[in-house]
């Protein structure tokens, strides 16, 4: 297992000189490094695995979080989730869905992997080759490995699940769903002839194919209600059928060795635009919306995976864990996710990255619990890896030195203890120190990205930018808010109220300098994919070497605050 970063026990009341990287870099917190997994004992035998993802999720559009029926959208089978086991209220993805999924299968911050983003069709990269994922890693414990549904971490043959630790992927999506109707003249009809032909060789469609062999194309993908696999192609609206469908015969299969433990990925392509829902599901929610027929779409298939677990007597030995890889996409409001939290998909605010997840393991996950530690997808990766019985590696797949951001939640899920994790760091594509920071019960925003101070909810849809809007670091200080009195981070109380609260910054400095210290350590990854940010000046060029040189020479720390 690789050094671990401790906890500190008391503030750092030590000066701190400031630390330059392009712009002024501002940091905080206790940070505490990524828990050693645990020997599995005490869980008993290797339990199954099945974790499900959704996508573009809201946070209150489930039942259990004060969504489902109430917002025109029955959850039953979420509603059942929750009752047999534990819904988590203080879970976060990233921003977006490839940083999202990336932090799932790699239990490391997205910029460590250059997953911050991934590359248009056609052009290729994805998910290095010498990451571990939660397939490879739980390959080592002896684990049979599957799965299905929406992948969104680059298409090359190395980033694909077959070659990332899965035994077999069947029905693997490589984009999102808008993806997908780039080349339809339906959609896109003053498209030039010469670009839709771009999109059309290069968009691949449903892949399957099991380790060691080139993946296969079974069919294409477009945006129509067309379900027609024997003529090559399936529209959107028939997708999760066969995610399903792939999910239930893997389950068939593995149920007949029972000796062998399983984990399966089972992704689902809602709730992501465009929302088409299968024709079943039509009109089936009270409120009628596609985003609502949607929902009701994901809850019954949810309910027949684990309706099936059932049939096959495989639910008490499965640990059961469903949550979403990023915020709501409130942009598209109201054929979109709900949260209640301020921002939505693409901002480091709460509504980007706060996510509503669940865990049901019987007899060893109280029915009914509630969790409100500060957990993450980024702490699968130590947890799957502590019920296997095996330790978090210290070196990557090619054999270089390997760091983790990934905390053990076994004491959470058990309720033997609490998560060691006592912050979160949030980042947006392009950032190495986070945009924003939240250590207890305070946050931290430096980058007001895609915000400009407007309400939350579907009222301010119009402002809230999420990737429309620039990078705007705060200059001299960020804002602070206490996210147990104010969740939606409407005030912020930093040097603004009576009680002047300076202090409340030096935690987080120190989380930000232990963490950029790690950087130096283990190297973050090229980035997969690059965006444009901003013009590059002389100066920033002539600078570049000077920083480069700074950082090997003297590390990284950060300034203390000053007061007025």
């Amino acid at each position: 297992m690789h050094e671990q970063m401790r906890k500190r026990e008391a503030f750092p009341w030590r000066g701190l000189a400031a630390f330059a990287l392009g712009a002024a870099v501002f940091s905080a917190g206790f940070i505490a490094a990524p828990a050693k997994a645990q020997d599995s004992e005490a869980a008993g035998s290797k339990p199954n695995i099945l974790l499900i993802v959704s996508d573009d999720t809201g946070w209150g559009d489930l039942g259990p979080y004060l969504g489902g029926e109430g917002r025109g959208m029955p959850t039953p089978a979420f509603d059942k989730l929750a009752a047999e086991g534990m819904t988590f209220t203080n879970f976060y993805g990233q921003p977006s869905c490839t940083p999202g999924r990336a932090a799932i299968q790699t239990g490391r911050n997205p910029n460590r992997s250059g997953m911050t983003t991934v590359a248009f069709q056609g052009q290729g990269g994805g998910l290095p080759a010498a990451e571990w994922t939660l397939a490879s890693l739980l390959k080592e414990a002896g684990y049979k490995t599957y799965f299905t549904g929406k992948w969104h971490l680059g298409e090359s043959d190395y980033a694909l699940p077959n070659a990332q630790g899965y035994d077999v992927m069947k029905y693997a999506f490589l984009y999102h769903l808008n993806a997908y109707t780039y080349p339809d003249t339906n959609w896109f009809p003053g498209m030039s002839d010469e670009v839709r032909k771009v999109f059309q060789d290069s968009t691949k469609g449903a892949l399957s194919g099991n380790a060691g062999e080139e993946a296969t194309e079974v069919w294409k993908v477009n945006g129509e209600y067309v379900d027609t696999p024997d003529q090559g192609v399936v529209g959107i609206p028939f997708l999760d059928a066969y995610v399903e469908a792939a999910a239930i015969e893997f389950l068939e299969d593995a149920a007949q060795d029972s000796d062998t433990p399983f984990f399966i990925n089972l992704n689902f392509m809602k709730n992501h635009q465009p929302n088409l829902p299968h024709p079943d599901f039509e009109g089936q929610s009270i409120s009628k919306s596609k985003y609502a027929d949607a929902v009701v779409e994901l809850d019954a298939r949810v309910g027949n995976v684990l309706d099936k677990l059932d049939e096959l007597g495989l639910t008490d030995d499965t640990l059961v864990f469903y949550t979403v890889d990023n915020g709501a996409w409130q942009d598209v409001y109201p054929d979109a996710g709900y949260t209640p939290f301020r921002g939505t998909k693409g901002t480091v605010r709460e509504g980007g990255s706060r996510v509503p997840t669940f865990a049901r393991w019987p007899g060893r996950i109280a029915p009914a619990s509630v969790s409100h530690d500060i957990t993450g997808g980024l702490d699968l990766m130590a947890t799957f890896a502590s019920l296997a019985g095996i330790d978090l590696p210290t070196q990557d797949r090619e054999n270089q030195p390997i760091v983790f951001d990934s905390f053990d939640m076994t004491p959470v899920l058990t309720g033997t203890g609490a998560s060691e994790r006592n912050n979160w760091f949030y980042f947006t594509e392009d950032e190495l120190t986070p945009g924003a920071v939240r250590v207890g019960n305070f946050k931290y925003v430096f980058n007001l990205r895609g915000d400009d101070g407007a309400d939350t909810g579907g009222l301010a849809v119009d402002t809230n930018l999420g990737w429309k809007g620039a990078s705007s670091y705060v200059a001299t200080v960020p804002q602070v808010f206490d996210l147990l009195a104010d969740p939606q981070e409407r005030y912020d109380i930093f040097m603004t109220n009576f009680t002047e609260s300076t202090w409340a910054v030096v935690p987080a400095n120190q989380a930000v300098a232990d963490l950029m210290k790690t950087y130096v350590q283990y190297p973050p990854r090229k980035l997969q994919s690059e965006t444009y940010s901003g013009p590059i000046t002389l100066s920033r060029y002539q600078r570049f070497q000077y920083v480069r040189d700074a950082l090997e020479k003297e590390g990284v720390t950060i300034g203390l605050p000053t007061g007025n």
